[in-house]
């Protein structure tokens, strides 16, 4: 191997996501993708080095790798032991090792109603599967440098362990976008929360403001400065507090806030700039602003 792929693989973070059928495996590689990791899902071991040199030569255009492996990789985990120690020689790898009980893997294949990969006849139960995937993978659990137990976490708590573990603390945060908008076009579909602005004086109406747009600094001021502009940003501010929390418990990692006006040129466009600036420099956040109909006639 070459020195330049060498210093290209030293840049790369590669997880090998496995373990048993039913502990998570599908909502930690969803995790990993919100995360921003390029993910391949159920790749044969020998796969995965033809894998990493690809990723090798992409740099940093592709730095964080997730693979996964469970058993239907066959006969292709038996010698999985040897060939991960073999990577680790020249790359950076993590093998994150999911497990639940026999009573909460039983339920949740009750619950989907979809057979375990190693039932094969039709005396086979699931908790038979179950004891053959678990004798066949602990040569592969012995290896993990990270073992989540599953049994007693829903979906979410799963994604918010995977985050935990995985997540660059300065790209984990919330990305909240206030978008002004005007309700004569519509209120936007994808917002998460809608504020309504026509509650105060409409610069439409002054000769002096109407050509120009909540962004100017004249708009801006007499907006802001009218009865409830304040008190409003102030009780908003927060009661986005809870929300935000509540967002990080359930894994939402994006969020839109609309606020909206008649037009979406003056009244909301100047308290979605004021609320942005509010809330710019928070760790937990990060805030970015969008003016759907600016411009519009």
């Amino acid at each position: 191997m070459d020195n330049n792929h060498d210093s290209l693989s030293d840049l790369q973070e590669i997880t090998i996501v496995t373990g048993m059928s039913g502990a998570g495996r599908s909502t930690a590689i969803k995790a990993f993708e919100d995360l921003g990791w390029y993910v391949v899902d159920n790749l044969p071991p020998q796969m995965i080095r033809p894998l990493m040199e690809v990723a090798g030569r992409a740099g940093d255009s592709l730095p964080k790798l997730t693979v996964a492996v469970d058993i239907r990789g066959g006969k292709l985990l038996e010698n999985f032991h040897d060939f991960v120690m073999e990577l680790r020689e020249t790359h950076h790898i993590t093998v994150l090792f999911l497990d639940a009980t026999e009573e909460a893997i039983v339920r949740r294949y009750e619950s989907s109603r979809r057979p375990h990969p190693l039932q094969q006849g039709d005396g086979d139960t699931v908790l038979d599967a179950i004891r053959l995937e678990r004798e066949r993978l602990r040569e592969v659990r012995s290896i993990a440098d990270v073992l989540i137990d599953t049994s007693e976490l829903n979906v979410h708590q799963l994604a918010h362990r995977i985050r935990e573990r995985f997540a660059d603390p300065a790209e984990d945060k919330l990305q909240l976008t206030i978008m002004s908008f005007g309700f004569k076009y519509g209120s936007p579909q994808d917002a998460d929360i809608i504020l309504d602005m026509r509650f105060l004086p409409n610069p439409f109406w002054s000769m002096e403001l109407r050509p120009f747009n909540g962004r100017d600094k004249r708009v801006s001021d007499y907006v802001l400065a009218q009865d409830g502009a304040e008190e409003f940003t102030e009780h908003f501010v927060g009661l986005l507090e809870p929300v935000i929390r509540g967002y990080e418990r359930e894994n939402k990692r994006h969020a839109v806030v609309g606020i909206g006006c008649t037009g979406g040129k003056h009244r909301s466009v100047a308290m979605s700039e004021h609320l942005a600036n509010q809330l710019r420099g928070r760790d937990d956040i990060t805030v970015s602003v969008r003016h759907r109909d600016l411009g519009r006639e």
